[in-house]
This record gives C-alpha cells, sequence and structure tokens, in this order.
C-alpha cells in the first residue's frame, strides 16, 4: 500500500512539473510572439510613411511638364504594387514575407531611380515639396532598414525559442510556427557600377 501511495505521489508530481512547464514554456513563446507582432507594426508604419510621403511627392512630379514620365509610370506601379501586398500580423511567414519584401523592394529601387533622374530638372529640385522630400527620403530608408533589423532580431528570437527540444514539441501542441525574416535587396551583394556615373 505504501508503495502504491509513493508511486502515485511520484506520477502526481511529474504531471504538475509537466504542467508548470508547458504553461512556462506556452506563455514565453507567446510573449516572443508578441513582441514580433509589435515590430511588424513599426516596420508596417514605416513603409505606410514612406507611401504617404511619396503620394505628394508623385503629385508635384506629376506637375513637372517636362519630367521623364516612363520613370514616373514605373515608380506609380511600383508604388500600387507595394501597398497591394498586405500582411495580417498571422501571416508573416517566409513566404509571405518574401513577397511583401520584394514588392517594397521594387518600389524603393524605382523611388532611388525617381530621385535620381529628378537632378536633371532643376525646375523640380526648386519646387520647396521636393526639395524637402529629397531631405527626407534617406532618413526614411534609414528608419526602414533600422526597424527591418529590429523585426528581424525578433523573429530569431522567437523562432529559436519554438525550434528547441522540448519546446519545439510545446510549440507544435500549441500552434506556434516560424515567421519569416526579412532578407538582403537583390543584388545587394554586388558593388554598384560606377563607371557610367
Amino acid at each position: 500500500m505504501g508503495n502504491l501511495l509513493k508511486g502515485k505521489a511520484v506520477w502526481i508530481a511529474v504531471i504538475a512539473i509537466l504542467g508548470i512547464y508547458g504553461c512556462s514554456s506556452y506563455n514565453s513563446m507567446a510573449k516572443s510572439e508578441q513582441s514580433v507582432k509589435r515590430q511588424w507594426a513599426q516596420v508596417e508604419e514605416t513603409y505606410q510613411s514612406r507611401m504617404d510621403k511619396t503620394k505628394n511627392l508623385l503629385a508635384i512630379v506629376e506637375k513637372a511638364a517636362n519630367f521623364e514620365k516612363g520613370t514616373l509610370k514605373e515608380v506609380i506601379e511600383a508604388r500600387a504594387k507595394a501597398t497591394s501586398v498586405q500582411l495580417n500580423v498571422d501571416e508573416l511567414t517566409p513566404e509571405n514575407i518574401e513577397k511583401f519584401q520584394q514588392a517594397q523592394d521594387q518600389f524603393g529601387q524605382s523611388l532611388g531611380r525617381l530621385m535620381a533622374v529628378a537632378e536633371n530638372y532643376p525646375e523640380l529640385k526648386s519646387v520647396d515639396a521636393f526639395r524637402d522630400f529629397q531631405t527626407q527620403y534617406e532618413g526614411m530608408e534609414n528608419r526602414i532598414s533600422t526597424e527591418r533589423k529590429r523585426y528581424n532580431i525578433e523573429v530569431e528570437t522567437f523562432n529559436r525559442s519554438i525550434v528547441t527540444f522540448p519546446r519545439s514539441l510545446m510549440a507544435k501542441l500549441f500552434g506556434f510556427s516560424e515567421k519569416g525574416y526579412f532578407k538582403a535587396a537583390t543584388g545587394a551583394d554586388q558593388a554598384p557600377d560606377i563607371k557610367g556615373m
């Protein structure tokens, strides 16, 4: 009879320890996921800010009669594509992040070309709003880069917490899945060709 009670006590203790570990693991993973979601909101906000400021810039550039229409059209199309790729915080899979990043990178590259081409149009450079945008442009791109790095740090922390054993079992049980990272833009590993400049 005494051994039976000891056996039950051991099982109860094991179940209690597993329950406490499960609760602790869940809470830790949930907090980490919330950090990812919070940082994703920051990323979205910085991209939205760039979109809003660019909308005003495009209106100014459209009024410049002699401006290259092809470059302007490219930026308008890239902006439309970038705004069409929206992600919910529950859709931060590697594939969805890659689609979002491609659209945003394409827009950023076309916007960079617009800024470079605009240097050839003194009447455009004389508009105060355009000069203000030029001043803000580098800051916007730096802020986007910073927020993307911060997002990647949060994703790394979260992903690491759900792939290590035995938490990986808990993660599957509770429905946690890996989040996607931002990666370097295509061609970022190659030095720019400055011969033509």
